[in-house]
């Protein structure tokens, strides 16, 4: 048997700590590239290509208070001016082990801004150079 507890998932950029997740879902991690794609001849014969793309998006859906928010844009301005916007990403779950981790990430754009009478959340995408996933995720 196993508990999936949301405040045992773990994220970190660098040496900041995600903080202010959304109350729905907060953390989505994409693979890029076609994983094992195959291809079939007219006669029947079947070929395999191994993608060796083990890059990633990850979208942070975040309160729309969080300082996350501010650190990611942060990132983002120092990257676009400098070119040296690169963090490391670790997200892990406590009850489950590593579940993602790259050495290089950065914030792909300035995140989304949106105001109304309620409090919303905040949408960060980041992309990643070669990443390692594990545990159970």
């Amino acid at each position: 048997m196993h508990t999936y507890d949301p405040k045992k998932v773990l994220i970190s950029l660098g040496s900041h700590s995600v903080a202010g997740y959304s109350d729905s879902t907060f953390v989505t991690i994409e693979p890029h590239g076609d994983g094992t794609a195959k291809k079939v001849g007219a006669d029947g014969e079947v070929i395999r290509t191994v993608s060796h793309d083990k890059t990633a998006t990850i979208t942070l859906t975040l309160l729309q208070s969080s300082l996350t928010v501010a650190f990611c844009q942060a990132m983002y301005d120092k990257d676009q001016s400098t070119g040296e916007g690169f963090f490391p990403i670790l997200i892990k779950d406590l009850k489950g082990g590593l579940v993602f981790a790259a050495q290089d990430a950065w914030v792909v754009n300035s995140p989304g801004r949106e105001f109304a009478k309620e409090d919303s959340d905040r949408e960060i995408e980041i992309a990643t150079g070669e990443a390692t996933w594990g545990g159970e995720g």
